[in-house]
């Protein structure tokens, strides 16, 4: 077994937390992964992880060499991304987590024309609107919509996400127009369930934030419900553009009081700072970041 791979599987059984998960990501036998682990303690002549049948914890030895291996590996990568044939083709597994309607709606579209353009590359997607363990769950990159706070992670601005307050043209000929935040107390609110309480945080043009009790109407986690039910005329929407862009276009939504709207948000390409980037996750952010750019297309109607 030569001295990268030994490194390589280390890293991944340090990352996932135990040799059964470490193998699994591998997709490996669980004998294999404790074999090359025993093979590179002999080698070192130091015991790296105590190891107990449900989990793995670092000596002081083995967080020294973790440190090591993660920053000879990330060198290793840098120097084969500086060297490597720009034009070949790229190969192996790209496993991604996407937020489930901005994924399906554009990042879907986005990977059909990344395959063909690549097609000796696989991917592997998780959908899901959840923010997963990425270290654990042996992702290479996940695609995050927020404010990013996140200091855990590295990340890489791919484009801006508008979000905006919209309803039916019925509904707002029914229930009258909201103009400033006070006026939403009184008006039907279909919210997004993101845990934050019934309180919608608005910012005006001079950054003043508008903090606004609300009694939603309807609640849902999936926000491409959320814009039925607005077109349905059961109230005023939170929503982001990516999502109402095509009712907004044709008419079967309104934006309200675009002066009054919630920080802005971005889309992220977000990876472990233990990870190394490899050159087919890095050639997948570069065509996000040029596919979407600065005002994506589905910005283009307003």
């Amino acid at each position: 077994m030569d001295r990268i791979s030994e490194m390589q599987t280390f890293i991944r059984v340090v990352e996932a937390g135990s040799i059964s998960k470490a193998a699994e990501q591998l997709a490996m036998a669980k004998s294999g992964v404790s074999r090359r682990l025993a093979e590179l303690e002999s080698r070192l002549g130091v015991r790296l992880m105590n190891r107990t049948t449900r989990r793995s914890s670092l000596t002081e030895a083995g967080q020294s060499y973790y440190k090591g291996a993660v920053k000879l590996l990330a060198d290793i990568s840098e120097l084969d991304a500086a060297t490597a044939d720009t034009d070949a083709l790229l190969a192996g597994v790209l496993r991604l987590a996407v937020p489930l309607s901005f994924g399906l709606c554009h990042l879907s579209p986005a990977i059909d024309e990344f395959l063909r353009l690549n097609p000796g590359l696989d991917i592997n997607v998780d959908f899901s609107d959840r923010h997963i363990d990425l270290v654990e769950k042996g992702v290479d990159l996940a695609i995050r919509i927020a404010d990013l706070g996140d200091s855990t992670l590295r990340a890489r601005r791919i484009c801006p996400i508008r979000i905006m307050l919209c309803a039916s043209p019925e509904y707002l000929q029914k229930k009258g127009t909201p103009k400033v935040p006070a006026d939403l107390k009184s008006h039907r609110i279909l919210q997004y369930d993101v845990g934050a309480g019934n309180t919608l945080r608005l910012e005006d043009r001079q950054g003043r934030v508008h903090n606004v009790p609300t009694h939603p109407h309807i609640v849902a986690n999936n926000g491409d419900f959320l814009r039925d039910m607005a077109m349905a005329g059961h109230g005023i929407t939170l929503t982001p553009s990516f999502i109402a862009w095509e009712a907004v276009a044709a008419g079967h939504l309104v934006p309200v009081m675009a002066e009054y709207c919630p920080r802005q948000l971005s889309a992220y390409a977000v990876y472990p700072p233990t990870r190394y980037l490899s050159r087919r996750s890095r050639v997948f952010i570069d065509f996000l970041v040029e596919k979407f750019g600065e005002k994506p297309y589905w910005d283009q109607f307003s």
